[in-house]
């Protein structure tokens, strides 16, 4: 029994190491720039701000609500990828620039283009909870269905 949890663990390991050398490859830029994400993009700037590009709340700014961290977070993508390119927190009121930085996190942290990990990551970040999200993804569901 133990020697069989190995090999599953040993097989699991290479799996998911393949899969990082993969993403890691440049592959998750192509996929995500060819995927339409409109339909999500704007589902989203509607649950978060109706629409209005000088939204505030707390510290999460403009039609997509976006947080410094979330700034901090593409500014570090471009670095690692070694572009010069920076966005400051007044980009947060861009609607432009809200969408460039949504696009820029799901190439990099979403690589499958999947849609409903990219509406939970966006409420809940990263290491989002299914449960807490819940309610958002349904919200921004229905939007899209409008």
């Amino acid at each position: 029994m133990n020697r069989l949890v190995k090999i599953v663990c040993l097989g699991f390991l290479l799996l998911t190491t393949t899969h990082l050398t993969a993403s890691a490859s440049g592959n998750k830029a192509t996929h995500s720039t060819s995927f339409d994400w409109s339909p999500v993009i704007e589902a989203i700037i509607q649950v978060e701000s109706e629409g209005n590009p000088k939204a505030v709340s707390g510290n999460s700014c403009g039609a997509m609500q976006i947080t410094p961290i979330m700034v901090k977070e593409c500014n570090r993508i471009l670095r690692q990828r070694g572009s010069s390119k920076r966005y400051t927190l007044r980009d947060r009121f861009s609607v432009d620039k809200s969408k460039e930085m949504f696009l820029l996190i799901q190439s990099h942290s979403n690589p499958s283009n999947n849609v409903e990990q990219a509406i939970r990551a966006w409420n809940g970040g990263p290491r989002y909870s299914t449960r807490r999200t819940q309610k958002y993804y349904d919200k921004v569901m229905r939007q899209m269905k409008k």
